[in-house]
């Protein structure tokens, strides 16, 4: 986080602790009989077309943001909210939808629990880490590299007020930010598939004996009490990546399409950047009713994200492996080299902090930033007088960052990252489109609302 980043009011902070849940409108009566779209999941890609705003640094309670986005979205016009648990997506005629139909709605479970169907001329599935509805829409590539175990801090100063803090500490990293005035968050990464058990101990003993010495001193009080009074929760990190299968009448979007290791926090940047450009591709057309012409632009919204997205997916992805503690002086030789270069200010600042923050994912300004950090690496052995033993540890540092980059960049896909035009373009097949174009609900079509 930048410097003059805004925090919430304390007297704000407090007042909203504890939001309400929004209200869901279970009145079925003025139900039209299809809808424009069907949104599954209520989180920040879910919430995030109700609103604008100008290019500001914010510091937060993650679940208040949510929740606010939600009600933002609540109160946009047209928008119906309304709380349930989707069972299956459906076809025209209403039935579970099978590979090769057109998607044209939900069947969910209603909060009164009976089973009902919502028809619509496109469903947004975006429900999250753990969606249900992933498989049906995607070939996905899913792995847990760690967990993060989370604290909340009071009554502490950062070393550096009004900053992110990233501790390289081993075996990996310790994140500390604040969230308003007088709260720090504090997320220790702990790699691996699994967490020490918290009910025999030995997740408070890791904290405590492993983690604990590690935080700055000026922290490590408000840490402790943090720890003995039982305020940590865990969750998995999860890397995703999705080859989307093009199904008309339904995308897949947010955390249940792709995902990144949290370190960068690019999960959100990459969130609301989706739902910006895909409202900007559908606004065009004059309404969603021809699914045929609608599963082109959604194909091309694939396409068009995957260079930007795949930027800061592989920043994250690359930035956790380097920062994590590793065998052999190489890989040591990076991770301080990184810290250094960044340390340094200037363009060696300005542009890693636009890649992070999404003001300019441009993959070229990645790669060359990743390469330069290698190349400061290998000049710092080498000066003042060249060794053998420099020479050598040099050439495996600019081994172990193409190990790094390389194999994240081949999961993205080179030429959908650095030359999407000469990437494979998704299409309908000639008999899909027939089954697309004769798709026909009951009831005329709705206006794409504006």
């Amino acid at each position: 986080m930048g410097k003059g980043a805004r925090q919430e009011d304390p007297e704000v902070a407090q007042a909203c602790f504890d939001l309400p849940p929004i209200p869901s409108q279970d009145d079925t009566a003025t139900d039209p009989q299809v809808w424009d779209v069907i949104v599954v999941g209520a989180g920040v890609a879910g919430a995030a077309p109700a609103g604008d705003a100008p290019v500001t640094g914010f510091s937060f309670h993650n679940g208040r943001f949510v929740q606010r986005l939600r009600a933002a979205a609540a109160a946009a016009p047209g928008v119906t909210l309304r709380r349930g648990t989707v069972r299956a997506l459906v076809d025209d005629a209403g039935a579970d939808w099978e590979e090769g139909r057109v998607v044209t709605g939900v069947r969910y479970r209603a909060g009164d629990g009976g089973e009902r169907v919502a028809l619509g001329h496109l469903t947004v599935v975006c429900d999250g880490m753990y969606s249900a509805l992933r498989s049906k829409l995607a070939v996905p590539d899913l792995r847990t590299p760690s967990h993060f175990i989370g604290l909340k801090l009071h009554g502490c100063t950062l070393p550096h007020p009004h900053h992110g803090h990233v501790i390289l500490a081993d075996p990996s990293p310790i994140l500390f930010y604040p969230i308003s005035s007088h709260e720090v968050r504090c997320l220790v990464d702990y790699p691996g598939e699994a967490l020490p058990s918290s009910t025999n101990g030995d997740l408070a003993a890791h904290l405590r004996d492993v983690v604990a010495p590690q935080v700055p001193a000026q922290l490590r009080p408000a840490f402790l009490e943090a720890l003995a009074a039982g305020r940590v929760r865990a969750m998995a990190n999860k890397q995703l990546t999705s080859a989307p299968l093009h199904v008309p009448g339904a995308l897949l979007l947010g955390d249940a399409f792709n995902m990144r290791h949290p370190l960068t926090g690019g999960g959100m940047t990459v969130a609301l950047a989706d739902t910006a450009l895909l409202c900007d591709m559908l606004r065009p057309l004059p309404d969603l009713a021809r699914a045929a012409a609608t599963s082109d632009a959604t194909a091309a919204f694939y396409v068009r994200r995957k260079p930007w997205a795949a930027t800061i997916n592989t920043l994250a992805n690359a930035l956790y492996r380097v920062f994590c503690a590793g065998p052999g002086e190489a890989h040591e030789a990076m991770r301080s080299a990184c810290f250094d270069y960044l340390a340094r200010g200037g363009e060696c600042a300005r542009g890693p902090i636009g890649l992070l923050s999404g003001l300019n994912p441009r993959p070229s300004i990645l790669a060359a930033h990743f390469f330069s950090v290698a190349l400061f690496g290998v000049g710092r052995l080498l000066y003042p007088r060249p060794t053998l033993r420099g020479l050598w540890t040099g050439l495996a540092i600019i081994y172990a960052a193409c190990c790094i980059i390389f194999p994240i960049i081949a999961k993205e896909g080179f030429r959908a990252v650095f030359a999407p035009s000469m990437a494979p373009q998704p299409r309908l097949s000639g008999a899909m489109r027939k089954v697309a174009s004769e798709a026909r609900f009951v009831g005329s079509s709705v206006k794409l609302a504006q």
